[in-house]
């Protein structure tokens, strides 16, 4: 069975490609363990994990204080310069300083810039720890290493183009749907119901509300689907008063988040008694909580 790397490398030329993996693999059969001092070691510059867990990198560190390390890091040497740089193994790295080793276990190989950066992206996607915008990172950066279509990177990663496509559509929304994304604070889906809403501020108070009131994908969506195809149940009223403004989405929002807080408080058991007023100058809601249930 072809290694990841290999399997990667694959579309191009037959002796380009032969000629690669088989000084790669001359390299793997010459190496050996040798200890390295940890201050002399930096991370992956193509790392593309950018938030770490510090509860799972102290338990890793926990593991390594009482079993030691199974599997030793890997890095290169950097150019030019006395020092390392981590190839693959930077949580074992991190757990290692924690516990202010003075020593690391490591092999040493001599990579250039654009194999280092494959085995890291790649190694990193099969272990799918990855949030879905630190994937969409990963496969951006194989897109221009490489100058492959994401066709040709799906092949290669043995995914769909659609999957690679969609994870890339990730990278267009504002850098604070990102973050929330990279926090776990919201899911993949979460953020692609937000693609259809092009005004960054309404996707911040989207956001904010997803988080406050804990929404599944589901209600954010039907949040976004009242904000994009108003409810036409007022328009009788309308009639009525020709003259009353119309609702700006700010407004809307509002209103459908005072609602969902109201709806969580009844459903806490708490039957609460509303009235709505709606006037040219103000939408009045007027809320009754009973002191005794």
């Amino acid at each position: 069975m072809k290694s990841p790397f290999s399997r990667f490398f694959g579309g191009g030329k037959e002796s380009e490609v032969k000629s690669e993996v088989a000084a790669i693999e001359e390299k793997k059969a010459t190496e050996e363990v040798v200890k390295i001092p940890i201050e002399k070691i930096i991370p992956n510059r193509f790392q593309p994990r950018t938030v770490f867990d510090d509860e799972k990198i102290e338990e890793l560190s926990r593991t390594i204080h009482i079993h030691g390390v199974i599997q030793p890091i890997v890095v290169r040497r950097r150019n030019g310069e006395d020092g390392y740089e981590i190839i693959a193994g930077e949580r074992r790295y991190r757990a290692m300083k924690k516990l202010q080793w003075i020593e690391v276990p490591a092999i040493v190989r001599q990579l250039n810039d654009k194999e280092t950066a494959s085995i890291a992206l790649i190694e990193n996607l099969q272990r799918e720890e990855l949030t879905a915008v630190e994937e969409a990172l990963a496969y951006q950066q194989l897109l221009e290493l490489h100058s492959l279509t994401q066709e040709a990177l799906a092949q290669r990663l043995g995914k769909s183009q659609s999957t690679v496509a969609n994870k890339l559509r990730l990278l267009k929304l504002p850098q604070f749907v990102q973050e929330a994304i990279l926090k776990r604070e919201i899911t993949e889906r979460h953020a692609r119901a937000l693609i259809a809403i092009k005004d960054e501020q309404l996707q911040l108070q989207l956001i904010t509300a997803t988080k406050e009131y804990e929404w599944n994908v589901r209600q954010l969506e039907e949040q976004i689907q009242q904000l994009l195809s108003p409810s036409t149940e007022e328009e009788p009223v309308k009639k009525e008063k020709p003259k009353r403004k119309a609702i700006s989405k700010d407004v809307r929002i509002a209103l459908n988040t005072i609602k969902q807080s109201l709806t969580m408080v009844t459903k806490s058991g708490i039957q609460l008694k509303t009235e709505e007023e709606d006037t040219e100058e103000y939408y009045q809601i007027t809320v009754k909580i009973p002191k005794k249930k």
